[in-house]
């Protein structure tokens, strides 16, 4: 596979991407939009999304570099290309364990900031600093401001990783936000952005004059790749990853379809492409969960895992008012808004009548992915280096049945104790994860007329339907007769394929899986 042009994995700088010939997605119509319409703005977007890249954009196109814009569409738009002051804040230069490295981010800022523009005495107030350097800097130039600010929510999310509405790193931020408001009149354009908007958060309480477009139409493809850009722009890369995985080219758009496409940030909206993953598939030349090698917000981890939030629920697509899936609401029992707004779910349709949005995975990468990050969660003590899904499927496909549910064995043996005191749902979640991470044929609680089966299994030649007791007093055997009596295997009668069904006593006292039974049918009972 031999690629003749550069690609920007992971770059984030607008300038250097243009100066140094890489391929850009041309989303600067939105920037001339949106400088020509309003002011103050807000845009929620998963991380790895391109928001950062936005930012750089819009920074060049204020400072009149207009040189770095030729080809694009914004070079037809603007006439004027005037230089303003603009102020890029990164929230991102640092983790954030306390107040001190909330100071030190803000200290960071603000001095390069000083530099340029100068500093009013010995002041160290993030705010009033903040203050004085837009008011010298718009007196010194002779224009109005432009303040740009990448991750404003970083520290919230950071911050000893919990979302405490209350804590000093709040009020600082509280402070240093808030003076977008009172130096409005000296401010030209105003962009956040961030992954979440948190409610009843004393940060957005003073930056409520913002317009929030995360999740208008018009702005629903101003971060990603939608397919028609994907179509117009990597061509050349499609055909040599095509080329790579030995398939056609329409069989290699449908597995990116597959695995990377499936966002909407807006009712009605075309589906939008994760742009990191699809870059860095394009430059390896291999589909993978490129996403998720940049990590799962620690927060959300925790979170869902206080919460003791049932996985299967997400099996099926779920329900949410629309007055909710713009803010999460801290200490609130629902993580669903946060799971949308950190892009593990996205928006899947919009009910006008009962002003409802139906939300689900957005594609391939994100729902295995999340299995994976968060089994570990659910079993603290597996090891997940050493944990391998393929592993059970092999056995599938190599009729080694009776050795997974060996394996199937030997990797219950690691629930913790405190399990036992749980409830049935623990087991069943866990289950849940192992079989879903076995890929797309696996298929988990599927209904049929008088029932559903635990999960069934679905490989080139056999069908497997499992059927798990969980209770002290059931049998595997009973297990195999509910199998028969509700009929899990008749839909797959006139595939023929092989039909088998598993029935299992799961143990609590044993912690673990106790016994089990396996049969084969034949097309004809």
């Amino acid at each position: 596979m031999v690629y003749t042009r550069k690609l920007p994995a992971g770059m984030q700088d607008f300038e250097d991407l243009r100066t140094t010939g890489h391929l850009y997605v041309d989303k600067t119509a939105y920037i001339y939009r949106m400088a020509t319409m309003g002011k103050p703005y807000f845009l929620a977007r998963p991380r790895r999304f391109g928001k950062s890249l936005f930012l750089s954009t819009l920074k060049a196109y204020f400072l009149g570099k207009r040189h770095l814009f030729e080809g694009l569409a914004i070079a037809e738009l603007e006439k004027e290309w005037i230089e303003y002051p603009v102020f890029h804040i990164d929230m991102n230069v640092t983790g954030y364990i306390n107040l001190d490295s909330l100071y030190s981010a803000l200290d960071f800022n603000l001095k390069l900031l000083e530099a340029k523009w100068g500093k009013d005495g010995e002041d160290e107030n993030p705010a009033t600093r903040f203050n004085g350097l837009i008011r010298r800097a718009c007196e010194k130039s002779g224009r109005k401001v432009v303040v740009l600010i990448d991750e404003y929510d970083k520290p919230l999310l950071g911050a000893n990783h919990e979302l405490d509405t209350d804590n000093e790193i709040s009020k600082v931020l509280k402070g240093f936000y808030g003076v977008l408001k009172s130096a409005d009149a000296h401010l030209r354009f105003v962009f956040l952005t961030g992954v979440t908007k948190f409610s009843k958060v004393s940060v957005f309480s003073d930056l409520n004059h913002l317009t929030d477009i995360s999740l208008h139409k018009r702005f629903a493809g101003i971060c990603g790749i939608s397919e028609p850009e994907l179509i117009n722009c990597f061509e050349p890369e499609i055909n040599a990853l095509a080329e790579e995985l030995g398939k056609t080219y329409d069989e290699t758009l449908h597995q990116l379809r597959k695995h990377y496409n499936g966002y909407h940030f807006s009712e009605n909206t075309e589906g939008i492409y994760n742009p990191y993953s699809l870059v860095r598939t394009f430059a390896e030349g291999k589909i993978k969960d490129y996403w998720f090698e940049t990590g799962t917000p620690t927060f959300l981890v925790r979170m869902l895992k206080d919460l003791n939030f049932d996985l299967t629920r997400l099996e099926k697509d779920v329900n949410i008012p629309a007055r909710s899936i713009s803010e999460y609401k801290v200490g609130g029992s629902d993580p669903v808004p946060l799971l949308y707004q950190t892009g593990y779910l996205t928006i899947k349709s919009y009910n006008e009548r009962s002003g409802t949005y139906t939300l689900g995975f957005p594609n391939e990468e994100v729902k295995f992915g999340f299995l994976y990050e968060l089994l570990p969660v659910y079993m603290p003590k597996i090891n997940m280096t050493e944990f391998y899904a393929g592993q059970f499927i092999d056995d599938l496909y190599d009729k080694s049945l009776e050795d997974f549910m060996v394996r199937l064995k030997a990797f219950f043996a690691g629930i913790p104790y405190d399990l036992n005191n749980k409830t049935e749902r623990d087991y069943q979640t866990i289950f849940y994860v192992i079989f879903k991470m076995m890929g797309q044929h696996v298929i988990a609680e599927p209904h049929t007329a008088i029932g559903r089966a635990d999960a069934i299994v679905e490989t080139d030649n056999t069908v497997y339907a499992f059927e798990f007791k969980l209770t002290e007093n059931a049998t595997a055997e009973e297990a195999l007769k509910q199998i028969d009596e509700s009929g899990y295997l008749t839909p797959y009668i006139a595939s023929g394929k092989k039909l088998v069904k598993i029935g299992a006593e799961f143990s609590k006292t044993e912690r673990g899986l106790k016994r089990w039974a396996i049969e084969s049918i034949n097309h004809n009972s």
